[in-house]
């Protein structure tokens, strides 16, 4: 019968029958359980299945074999089921960059002394090797290395990992390419993504933590970013240190409030890193010293970096008190910034009797250098050298002596390059970039 045949009575019957035997609807919530397979003999209408898009295709039913779907768990999970977090999300070799050779003097691409493509991560950090260490944490995280692919819910290995690839990239000078790479972590922040359901806590170290807002804040070009971040961790220090004093876990509260402190320092770097030097100074005032005599040091820098002699050498008297060594050290730097490099070699000279630091050193090398000494300047650069010690600072204060004492000053500093590349590795790093020797 067609429907053009049904008169107003049959058609309002056939809808209130059609209301009385219409079955529940499939659209599930969260608390849901799936329906059983056999109570349905048609398949579910294809809108249904995109108003579910959780769901994966792989837990849809199969029309010819309906028992299939009953032997799997629902993807959605219950009240309580903890789920391990997927950062397969940061295991994509598109985001790391390679990392080239262009910049490293070639004794050191030649030298006997490159470690071998196969080591463990943990002796290339051990010897300073810290090229072959970023290469190596990207390796594993991408799988393309021996150890093969990396669980994507092993959180801790991979943000160990990363934070290695990181701590690594700063430390070769290529700040730049580990302030794009850190973009991958997004916001730190996002409670669904780095924050275990079960316990609460961060999923992130620390560590990396306060390394990713420094490096975010490069990569995005907003500096102001930081301040606010780090204000954010110290929020959250200050709530553990309370928490640690109510269960009265004296361990967990100095951890806490040692971190507190040096967020307090990483504030003062993200000011000056801002060009707010008074900014810097201010907020530094309002930090305790813990008695070693560096948070004065720290003002007296920034002090002296403004042209205000006098009021770092107020911070030396204020650290006299707690670190004798800190004092002088001040009134050295004070009297090299006046430009009385006589009394401050005397300074330097009266240190080195106690403090067995290439700082001094080299500040000692800069005072002859001013008062036409420049040839005892240079030796004592070599001593430092011959020694083992070879940092940026001294490496480049030699090779400035080098230009200064002769025309010919590029061999001087291709030999400087081998005699660096011939030293043992150790932790304090082995390999050096050209930007050291001014090449």
């Amino acid at each position: 019968m067609s429907d053009h045949n049904i008169t107003p009575s049959h058609e309002h019957s056939r809808n209130k029958s059609v209301t009385k035997s219409r079955p529940r609807s499939s659209t599930k919530g969260p608390l849901d359980a799936d329906d059983d397979p056999l109570t349905s003999r048609q398949p579910a209408p294809s809108a249904t299945a995109q108003s579910s898009p959780r769901t994966p295709s792989r837990y849809r039913p199969r029309i010819s074999s309906p028992s299939v779907r009953s032997s799997v768990a629902s993807p959605i999970s219950q009240v309580g089921e903890a789920r391990a977090k997927d950062f397969s999300f940061l295991l994509r070799p598109e985001i790391y960059h390679p990392l080239n050779l262009l910049n490293v003097p070639v004794a050191f691409r030649n030298s006997a002394k490159q470690p071998n493509p196969e080591a463990p991560l943990e002796d290339l950090l051990t010897h300073g090797h810290f090229r072959a260490a970023a290469i190596a944490a990207v390796q594993e995280l991408t799988g393309t290395g021996a150890h093969g692919s990396i669980d994507p819910t092993d959180s801790k290995r991979i943000f160990k990992l990363l934070f290695t690839r990181l701590v690594c990239l700063t430390l070769i000078d290529a700040t730049p390419l580990a302030a794009q790479e850190v973009k991958a972590l997004e916001d730190l922040n996002d409670i669904r993504t780095y924050v275990d359901e079960t316990t609460g806590e961060h999923l992130v170290p620390w560590e990396l933590r306060v390394l990713n807002i420094r490096l975010q804040s490069l990569g995005f070009g907003d500096p102001r970013r930081a301040v606010m971040s780090y204000h954010d961790l110290a929020r959250e220090a200050r709530d553990n240190i309370s928490k640690s004093s109510a269960r009265h876990d004296n361990s967990a509260r100095e951890l806490w409030k040692a971190r507190l402190h040096e967020l307090g320092i990483q504030v003062a770097g993200a000011l000056i890193e801002m060009d707010d030097m008074s900014g810097a100074v201010h907020h530094l005032k309002t930090l305790r010293d813990r008695g070693d005599g560096k948070m004065a040091l720290s003002r007296a820098l920034l002090y002296l970096q403004l042209g205000d002699s006098e009021s770092a050498r107020e911070c030396a008297r204020e650290s006299a008190g707690n670190a004798e060594d800190v004092e002088q050290i001040i009134l050295a730097l004070c009297d090299m910034a006046d430009a009385d490099y006589s009394s401050a070699l005397e300074k330097w000279k009266g240190l080195k009797e106690t403090v067995d630091c290439e700082m001094v050193g080299v500040n000692m090398a800069v005072c002859l250098l001013y008062l036409a000494r420049i040839h005892e300047g240079r030796e004592i650069l070599e001593e430092l050298v011959d020694a083992g010690l070879s940092s940026h600072t001294l490496l480049f204060n030699l090779s400035t002596m080098y230009e200064l004492c002769t025309e010919k000053n590029r061999n001087l500093k291709v030999k400087l390059t081998e005699r660096i590349a011939n030293t043992e590795p150790s932790a304090a790093g082995w390999e050096r970039t050209n930007a050291d020797f001014k090449l």
